[in-house]
């Protein structure tokens, strides 16, 4: 539909000679022959693209564009977090670290949807395993016991997504973009890392394509079309396909 280039360049053109250094530490790749799992800094090193930066007009309209939602949505925002503080005990706003631009971590906002409680280091393991198997379709977590009644509702139809937009107004999220990666990068190949070249985004490419019906492997390679074929006229497809796809859920 939005008629992205289909070839990738060779690991060789878009991989550094050198790892990433972050204020987290080196970005480093799980050592395959028995180290234990500690998140992104183990063995060896991954080295990670260089940045593309981010055009003048792009920046722009993130801004823009992000505080005309604000302003338009606040009223029913603060709705939503009122309701959350009523139906179950803690914060309105959930926080989850992730790895943006250039490797650099990052809080991503949502409203929360389940109880608070300690996140279980295995299981979560496991689902990271399962997310990035080539075969697997893209899926959040069940934490079925967990989800807060409407829960399911703002997950469905994005809106715990929607404090996102303060994300974009600080500079660590664009309006659209590839998908704000989990912490554990040490699973990915080394062509896959290209999808940190460019901001993460509250919509792309994955998410008007099919989203939950695609595979990790699928989905990363929409993210690098878009990093390629990246324009203010294929953003603005992306966002109006994206208002059309959320109209039809709710429609369903």
């Amino acid at each position: 539909m939005f008629a992205p280039q289909e070839s990738m360049r060779s690991e060789e053109s878009c991989l550094l000679e050198q790892p990433l250094q972050t204020a987290e530490g080196t970005l480093t790749r799980r050592n395959r022959r028995g180290g234990s799992f500690a998140g992104s800094r183990i063995a060896e090193s991954i080295p990670l693209p260089e940045c593309l930066g981010t055009p003048w007009w792009k920046r722009g309209c993130d801004i823009v564009g992000a505080s005309l939602l604000l302003c338009l949505l606040l009223p029913f925002l603060v709705a939503i977090a009122c309701y959350i503080r009523i139906v179950s005990k803690g914060p309105a706003l959930f926080f989850q670290r992730r790895v943006g631009e250039g490797g650099k971590h990052f809080n991503i906002i949502k409203f929360r949807t389940m109880d608070v409680r300690p996140e279980a280091t295995a299981e979560h393991r496991v689902y990271v395993e399962r997310l990035t198997s080539q075969d697997a379709p893209i899926e959040k977590p069940d934490h079925t016991n967990r989800i807060i009644p409407g829960g399911n509702f703002l997950r469905r139809n994005s809106i715990d997504e929607f404090p996102q937009l303060l994300n974009v107004l600080m500079g660590t999220m664009s309006l659209v973009g590839p998908r704000p990666d989990l912490l554990e990068i040490e699973d990915y190949q080394p062509w896959q890392l290209r999808r940190f070249e460019v901001l993460p985004g509250m919509t792309g490419l994955w998410q008007v394509s099919g989203k939950n019906r695609l595979t990790f492997r699928e989905m990363i390679q929409l993210d690098i079309q878009y990093v390629e074929a990246r324009s203010f006229a294929l953003d603005l497809r992306i966002l109006l396909k994206t208002f059309s796809v959320v109209v039809q859920q709710d429609n369903d």
